[in-house]
């Protein structure tokens, strides 16, 4: 089942369920798919695409959460809240700090990276495999304490 058509079933779940929060999030994130979609000319996106988006999505979530958290904005921070976690339900999982340390060093091996000018190298080939399956400031900051 394409990420749409579990969009459009969770959706319509809600709406039976009278779950109004967990609805808009999931209008919010078919809204932004269908946006890319015309944006790019294309009838349906691919799956690479699609986890673009829904990381994109993610992110603004977190950096507005942080943002609410230092201004003691408590009634939007629980909403921000509740939106990632229905977001985290589309996301892949998400590698923890040990496998994302694994393909950096595996990374930084095939580049024969030993500088932090060479840090585009290893994030050229990093990030591709890590799309949405690891955040990138954490990618960021394990890569730079490598070459440091």
């Amino acid at each position: 089942m394409s990420l749409q058509e579990r969009l459009t079933v969770d959706m319509k779940e809600a709406m039976r369920a009278r779950e109004k929060d967990r609805l808009t999030t999931i209008r919010m994130v078919k809204s932004s798919l269908q946006n890319e979609a015309i944006k790019l000319g294309k009838q349906e996106l691919t799956d690479e695409e699609e986890l673009t988006i829904l990381s994109r999505e993610m992110k603004q979530r977190n950096d507005s959460l942080r943002e609410f958290e230092r201004a003691d904005r408590h009634d939007l921070v629980e909403k921000i809240q509740a939106e990632i976690i229905v977001l985290e339900a589309y996301m892949p999982k998400q590698l923890s700090e040990e496998e994302v340390q694994e393909i950096i060093d595996a990374a930084i091996a095939k580049t024969g990276a030993s500088a932090p000018s060479d840090m585009g190298k290893v994030m050229g080939i990093v990030m591709p495999q890590l799309k949405g399956k690891a955040d990138g400031a954490l990618i960021n900051r394990l890569v730079k304490q490598q070459l440091h």
